[in-house]
């Protein structure tokens, strides 16, 4: 398919965004950008980790992506004491026949809300690490494929780190987006509350449905990507593992280990995504750099001497995006 059929076929497919972004700002108030970080996610097939203090609408925005799909959600809210069958389900004895039969867990939902996912132990992390890389759940000797579209959304606060057990750099890979999110603005804070104090209740009316999510992800993987923005997503990406070769010797000191080949692939689909979100059927540089902050924040890591001297991963990529040649 050529460029200008492939723009024109995505211009059309891609008319369900705005309804969709139209339904969810009926309850959420600003937060356009995590909005639109939790449709990439979706088309991209990636899960997202988002991190801001309590009450800014997190587990609110979610729950009403869910019911604008018409798709099941389930919220687990991960505690210390949380065990895996908690989460993916058990085995149950039946004493009048005498068999075990299976109870699944919350898991098997499209959208799985994990709060406060560094409050569980290690244990119940990498159970829920099994359903984000396979897409399957292990109970006992039989495996269970998980429903599509499956998206998982953690979160974690970034202010009480007492009693929480960090996630280890192999499953933050895992996420194809960390999503950092701040305050509203005062005229949206204004409009929060008279929306709360107000009786009225906003009604959530499912404008599409997972199939066409699944229909929309396969126009995802067909948008164009040009040989000159592959070769920029690379060289973003290998200017966190060898700055020097890109003029950033200031850096080497500052990155303890650079992003990996997931960044690669999670940033060519976050920009696809972008694009569909767009409606365009190509990717233009600035799909990269408008995702790029998200994709690499939580894959690299910086050393002591940047933690000494304030700076921290997104620095790094700035620096990066700053110096990096832009096609």
């Amino acid at each position: 398919m050529d460029i200008a059929a492939l723009n024109d076929k995505i211009k059309q497919e891609s008319a369900f965004v705005d309804l969709l972004m139209n339904e969810i700002s009926k309850v959420i108030v600003g937060q356009k950008q995590m909005v639109e970080r939790l449709i990439v996610g979706l088309l991209g097939n990636g899960h997202i980790l988002l991190e801001g203090v309590p009450g800014l609408a997190k587990t609110l925005a979610i729950k009403t992506l869910a019911s604008a799909m018409k798709a099941k959600y389930q919220r687990i809210q991960f505690t210390p004491d949380l065990l895996p069958a908690d989460l993916i389900g058990t085995m149950i004895y039946n004493q009048k026949d005498g068999n075990f039969f299976i109870r699944k867990g919350p898991i098997f939902s499209n959208f799985i809300l994990a709060d406060e996912i560094n409050r569980a132990p290690a244990k119940v992390q990498s159970a829920l690490l099994e359903a984000m890389q396979e897409r399957q759940i292990t109970i006992g000797d039989q495996t269970f494929k998980l429903e599509e579209p499956f998206l998982v959304l953690a979160t974690q606060n970034p202010i009480e780190q007492e009693g929480t057990y960090p996630l280890p750099e192999a499953q933050v890979d895992r996420f194809m987006l960390k999503v950092k999110i701040s305050y509203p603005s005062r005229e949206e804070e204004l409009k929060i509350m008279k929306q709360n104090v107000d009786s009225v209740e906003s009604i959530i009316q499912p404008v599409i449905t997972p199939a066409d999510i699944m229909n929309a992800r396969k126009l995802v993987h067909d948008i164009y990507v040009d040989e000159k923005i592959e070769k920029y997503i690379l060289d973003i990406v290998f200017a966190t593992r060898s700055p020097k070769d890109f003029g950033l010797d200031k850096l080497s000191d500052l990155i303890s280990y650079g992003a990996s080949p997931r960044a690669t692939i999670n940033l060519a689909l976050g920009a696809k995504a972008m694009a569909f979100i767009k409606r365009r059927g190509y990717v233009i540089p600035e799909d990269v750099r408008g995702i790029c902050l998200d994709v690499l924040r939580h894959r690299i890591a910086v050393t002591y001497e940047a933690e000494a001297e304030e700076l921290t991963s997104e620095n790094v990529i700035q620096e990066i995006l700053n110096k990096v040649e832009v096609p």
